[in-house]
């Protein structure tokens, strides 16, 4: 953290972000972006609305990393503003400050975003398991910059909306409810809405030639053409660990939770967007051995999600709540005679206890089944 004296971060309610959420915070976006998977490139303008809790405050500042910016336009007056990109840390990206009018409440960004930006990945087909390119973002931890300009600290939550074009055959899935598509003779456009207030680092896109089945009447299973029936066949109970965890924790507030397995170059286990758990391939052993980690992403729809550390100095707070009730939601698959002994058994280290405790889980899902 010994960036955190550049430009006076060390001041600010997040020392990762150059915005600071004690002057103005933002309420919502709206994301409208076309993707040419062929560049690398995502293009459009996001509408973003804000109340100034400093009411003296005339700049809005964001975080960004190697965005172009076009323009940017006050939402109500259609009237352009003034702005500056700042010097960028290799780490942080660059601050985004915008000049606003007494009245202004809401900008519009038009931008694009570049070919090597560090929360989007493009993968060529050899890099998958079709014939298309594949495009997936990872924000966490601050990421989101190089996607969207935005207060890139998980201390600021907002709901989005978003529109998204893409190429057919492709098909775009998002870390929201997808509410409708429209379609050209060559793209077609996907509609997404997240009600529940978000932070940045959790919005989530996916772009390839995919396809869904049904779990349940809000879970569902996305993969690449060639992987749909392992992947069905893998993570089919996962209505019933969904059904665990509202035991434990209480209602599912998202609506959809939907799970997407990645192609192998996916680097992490999983990750918890809202409405869209990304996983691994790696989780494919055949035997259902390896699905407490579903489990683990589950838990953070409330811890982490819902609940968030107010920056990244304190993270071990998403992730030691939501150990905590993952252990708890194993507990509650196991029944009375064998869940206590499970959950007290999962703080132990070491493989020979990891491979116990997944051949468990195993156990646990087909007994239920």
């Amino acid at each position: 953290w010994y960036q955190r004296r550049v430009r006076g971060m060390s001041s600010r309610p997040d020392p990762s972000s150059f915005s600071d959420s004690s002057q103005i915070r933002t309420t919502s976006l709206n994301i409208v972006l076309t993707a040419d998977l062929k560049t690398a490139v995502l293009s459009g303008h996001v509408d973003i609305t804000f109340v100034r809790v400093n009411k003296d405050c005339e700049t809005l500042v964001l975080d960004s990393k190697d965005l172009d910016i076009s323009s940017i336009l006050d939402q109500t007056s259609g009237e352009e503003l003034e702005y500056s990109v700042g010097d960028k840390y290799k780490d942080f990206g660059s601050p985004l400050s915008i000049s606003l009018k007494p009245t202004t409440s809401g900008v519009t960004v038009h931008y694009k975003t570049s070919p090597k930006a560090s929360g989007v990945q493009v993968l060529t087909p050899d890099q998958t398991f079709g014939e298309h390119p594949y495009l997936f973002t990872q924000n966490q931890a601050i990421h989101a910059r190089s996607l969207v300009p935005c207060q890139d600290t998980p201390g600021i939550k907002t709901p989005y909306t978003a529109e998204l074009t893409v190429e057919k055959p492709l098909v775009a899935v998002m870390s929201a409810v997808s509410v409708r598509s429209e379609e050209t003779d060559t793209t077609t456009t996907y509609f997404f809405n997240q009600k529940i207030p978000i932070p940045a680092y959790l919005l989530a896109i996916v772009i390839g030639d995919i396809v869904s089945r049904d779990i349940s009447s809000r879970v569902r299973v996305w993969s690449e053409r060639a992987n749909i029936d392992k992947c069905y066949n893998e993570f089919e109970d996962t209505e019933t660990i969904l059904n665990a965890a509202e035991k434990v924790a209480g209602e599912y507030v998202w609506g959809r939770y939907d799970l997407l397995v990645l192609p192998p170059s996916f680097p992490y286990g999983g990750m918890e967007n809202p409405c869209l758990t990304f996983v691994t391939p790696t989780l494919l052993a055949g035997d259902k051995s390896l699905v407490n980690v579903v489990a683990h992403e589950i838990a953070h729809s409330w811890t982490g999600n819902l609940v968030t550390n107010a920056n990244w100095e304190h993270f071990w707070l998403n992730e030691g709540f939501t150990v905590f009730l993952e252990r708890k939601i194993l507990k509650e698959l196991a029944g009375p005679g064998e869940g206590e002994a499970v959950r007290q058994a999962a703080h132990l280290h070491g493989s020979t206890v990891s491979n116990m405790l997944s051949k468990c889980s195993a156990k646990i899902i087909l007994s239920l089944r």
